[in-house]
């Protein structure tokens, strides 16, 4: 006589809630965009439509300021929440700083576009509205680069060559080179550390709790590799402090913190590593190894003295541990624009003497 055979059931319901859900995530996903896109231009419309009946009016100004309060009364009774006198305004502000539809990210919400219509720069506007879209940053990373005049940081930061071009120009030179992925100076207040109260060691591991924050400082196409990582050598052992990777640059960067302004010392203990990573690390289809020293105050003398001045290699920057007022942080960017600036002028000087 058979044996009967007990009913073996699976439960397959967890996988099936899986895929199900991953289903509706994404529907939801694309619901939300197409939403966020259609609103967005047609929040363009309104700001042109705005725009072309106050041209028609004998008082620009008053006209426009009673036509949006009676518009926000109408439309507010109409469709609900969204078409206040100073959204309203805002919709037009929009439409005024991108008077093109086409030249709209549609990757970008309504709030990004708030936050871009207050830039006067029409430059800045335009290259802070790509590098929100490019590396996916939420309006509160938007709004903090801003704050923190990372655009303007970035241009100061640059060779020579681009920064005389776009002091002539009033454009943004595209990165493709090591130093223009580089800022001076990066701002660190969200390490929440004391001025002057505060070791390397806090310093350091403020930046890998505050990483994700750290990685938007530094720029786009940065990637945390290793802390303290171990170079081995016949003579003892070295660590680097913090080993980042540039997929745009194809290469690896090491950060060296110090607490103080920059010395000749920093300068041969970076050149060491960077060195020594060649060798031991860099892969055969990386770009040469770049290092990064970060001090609290700059020292123009060993950057103009010693390899920093012609490596390609070799940078350093200043860090701020509290954010400066937009006013100061302006004055030392046109400090330091105006000195790389006369540094151009006196080596161009120098080459129509020798002529």
């Amino acid at each position: 006589m058979k044996s009967k055979q007990p009913n073996i059931t699976i439960d397959a319901t967890p996988v099936l809630l899986a895929n199900i859900r991953q289903v509706i995530n994404q529907a939801q996903s694309q619901v939300k965009h197409a939403v966020n896109s259609a609103m967005v231009q047609a929040y363009w419309h309104i700001g042109q439509l705005i725009v072309e009946q106050e041209q028609q009016g004998q008082n620009r100004a008053e006209y426009g300021k009673s036509q949006l309060k009676q518009l926000s009364m109408q439309l507010t009774k109409e469709y609900g929440k969204g078409f206040s006198s100073r959204n309203l305004a805002n919709m037009r502000s929009f439409y005024v700083a991108f008077p093109i539809l086409q030249t709209l990210s549609a990757k970008l919400s309504w709030s990004h576009y708030t936050q871009l219509i207050r830039i006067k720069n029409q430059a800045a506007r335009l290259w802070y509205m790509q590098e929100s879209a490019e590396q996916n940053w939420s309006v509160r990373g938007l709004e903090r680069q801003v704050g923190t005049l990372y655009y303007e940081r970035l241009l100061a930061s640059k060779n020579k060559q681009p920064v005389e071009q776009e002091a002539q120009q009033n454009t943004s030179p595209l990165a493709e080179y090591a130093q223009d992925y580089l800022r001076d100076p990066y701002i660190l207040d969200f390490l929440n550390l004391d001025s002057g109260q505060y070791l390397e060691a806090d310093l350091e591991q403020g930046i890998i709790n505050n990483l994700q924050k750290f990685l938007l400082e530094l720029g786009k196409g940065f990637a945390f590799v290793a802390r303290q990582q171990r170079i081995c050598t016949d003579d003892g052992d070295y660590f680097i402090d913090l080993v980042f990777y540039n997929f745009h640059l194809k290469c690896f960067m090491l950060i060296d913190l110090k607490l103080n302004k920059l010395t000749h010392q920093d300068v041969g203990q970076m050149d060491m590593y960077v060195r020594m990573y060649e060798e031991q690390q860099r892969r055969p289809d990386d770009n040469p190894t770049i290092g990064l020293i970060l001090c609290s105050e700059h020292n123009h003398t060993v950057a103009k003295y010693s390899v920093l001045n012609e490596s390609k290699q070799l940078f350093a920057s200043k860090y701020l541990t509290q954010l400066p007022s937009e006013e100061e942080l302006q004055r030392e960017l046109e400090k330091e624009r105006a000195r790389v600036q006369q540094q151009l002028s006196n080596q161009q000087k120098e080459l129509g003497d020798e002529e």
